[in-house]
């Protein structure tokens, strides 16, 4: 198919006026587009009164002064140097790498934060946001992490956009540099077109961005990099300078953006991945100072690509792999934590014999096999469990509370979460139980019953939203316990088995039986 190129020479820039109002930079060449607003033409209309003329005028003098000062608000002083933007769309997920040299003016005060800005699209498929700053050069050269947080919703931003706030370490001074790398995630940004694909059809997915970066500070020099998974690109918008060579599409340099400036960029490009999302995990940990920590997962997994049309072939899939249900998954990879045993897969049927674990001292990998292979829009739910040894998750701190260590997010490599749920059962008689996990979540408490259980165990629930690979990281359950606890259990089981004894000898010592009266004899 003869790849097809969208030209586009339309610079927008994003203001808090009128959304017909559009900015050409002086010194960029490749906007031929001026755009006349109505108000202009309506004061220079001959019918307008000279007194409805200047009222006219004064507000809009007023807005655009209000415009100006909330987009100096929103600059602070700070200043982008030079800007790189590289969009990785090799996968299901969108990865997107950005680096900001910024500077502090001469005349800006100084600077604790530098903001980034989302669209709205973009703000409602963000999984995850990091930040880091680069200190020393080359060989020496080291990244310290810096604190991401949505922006004071008091900071105005224009057309719903969204803006985030990086702390630096230590304030830029004036005429100061500094890099910042900024590394997000987005989910659910890939758009199938054809919405639906037959068996032996290819996945062609839309993709829409902007050429420029979006951004509430003046950038002087800027370029877009975009990494696609094969040289097959169906179509994309040109915006000059823009140059290809086989999978990758660049755009810029570009120089002088004002800010907000925005230029909307379209790919259509093939991409086969496995579109593998969790539409719902539940994942319950039970902690038993008995020696074992016992999990289990239970899945709700679906293909999130283009929904499969007509009918399903197995024989036709099985003779030609490669080319039929080339969009499709069989087969799905589990980082599990090292040295898990009794490790079991299976569904409503029963057991699934096809999956192959690989585990030693330092990792295991459960390859599972569905039932099925999936399509588009095809489901399949699923259970996994295994057992962990206690000591090598639970320690105790030096305050005397105990914590486990665990891993956040989902084990199953390249998928999304929409709806994560994982809940801690503590051992009975757990007391002041708090979770300690590096982002933000909904947590609450509830109360499980098990075997042999009186008051029952105390859980910690704790649930999230779009989750992603970057949320595997560990997080620490602390609870306060006391051994004596221990004995519950055991004394119960001696108790039990006392009473249970006791019954039989009082049996055994009762005479039931009926004896004759002695009037009657």
């Amino acid at each position: 198919m003869a790849e097809r190129e969208h030209r586009s020479s339309t610079v927008v820039l994003l203001t808090h006026g009128s959304k017909s109002n559009q900015a050409k930079p002086k010194e960029d060449k490749r906007s031929d587009l001026i755009s006349v607003s109505p108000s202009s033409a309506l004061l220079t209309s001959p019918a307008m009164a000279p007194s409805v003329r200047a009222t006219v005028l004064l507000l809009l003098l007023l807005a655009a002064s209000s415009s100006s000062q909330a987009a100096q608000a929103a600059e602070d002083g700070i200043r982008v140097l030079s800007a790189e933007k590289r969009i990785d769309l090799t996968g299901p997920i969108v990865k997107v790498f950005l680096t900001l040299k910024v500077q502090n003016t001469a005349t800006g005060a100084d600077a604790s934060h530098v903001l980034i800005a989302f669209t709205p699209a973009e703000a409602d498929h963000l999984a995850i946001v990091k930040a880091t700053r680069a200190e020393g050069k080359r060989k020496k050269k080291t990244y310290i992490p810096l604190p991401v947080s949505p922006a004071d919703p008091a900071t105005a931003a224009p057309n719903g956009a969204r803006l985030y706030s990086i702390s630096l370490p230590t304030p830029l001074k004036p005429t100061d540099t500094t890099t910042v790398e900024v590394f997000y995630v987005l989910t659910h940004s890939l758009e199938p077109f054809p919405a639906e694909i037959t068996q032996s059809e290819s996945q062609l997915v839309y993709y829409r961005d902007s050429a420029v970066l979006l951004s509430p500070y003046h950038v002087q020099e800027q370029g877009t990099y975009v990494k696609t998974p094969s040289s097959r690109v169906e179509s994309f918008t040109r915006v000059d300078p823009t140059s290809r060579s086989g999978p990758d599409v660049k755009y810029g340099a570009y120089g002088n953006q004002l800010p907000y400036a925005y230029s909307p960029i379209i790919l259509h490009y093939e991409n086969n991945h496995a579109f593998a999302v969790v539409e719902e995990l539940v994942r319950k940990v039970e902690i038993s100072h008995w020696g074992n920590v016992q999990v289990t997962e239970h899945y709700k997994l679906k293909h999130g690509g283009a929904k499969h049309k007509g009918v399903f072939s197995r024989l036709e899939y099985q003779a030609r792999q490669s080319i039929s249900g080339a969009s499709s998954f069989k087969n799905l990879l589990a980082r599990l934590p090292p040295r898990v045993h009794s490790v079991y897969y299976r569904d409503e049927i029963g057991n699934i014999s096809s999956s192959h674990l690989r585990s030693d001292s330092y990792k295991s990998e459960l390859e599972i096999e569905p039932r099925y292979p999936l399509f588009g829009g095809w489901h399949c739910t699923f259970t996994i469990g295994y057992g962990m040894p206690l000591q090598d998750f639970l320690f105790e701190s030096a305050d005397g509370r105990r914590f486990a260590n665990l891993t956040f997010g989902c084990p199953l490599l390249n998928t999304v979460v929409d709806n994560l749920t994982i809940k801690v059962v503590l051992p009975e008689g757990s007391k002041s139980p708090q979770a300690v996990v590096p982002f933000e979540t909904e947590q609450h408490l509830e109360t499980s019953y098990s075997y042999l259980d009186v008051v029952g165990r105390t859980t910690v629930v704790i649930k999230k939203k779009n989750v992603v690979g970057e949320h595997n990281v560990p997080f620490q359950v602390y609870y306060e316990f006391s051994p004596i606890f221990m004995l519950a259990e055991p004394l119960m089981l001696v108790t039990a088995v006392l009473l249970f004894f006791a019954a039989c000898i009082v049996y055994l010592h009762t005479d039931l039986s009926i004896a004759k009266s002695q009037a009657s004899s």
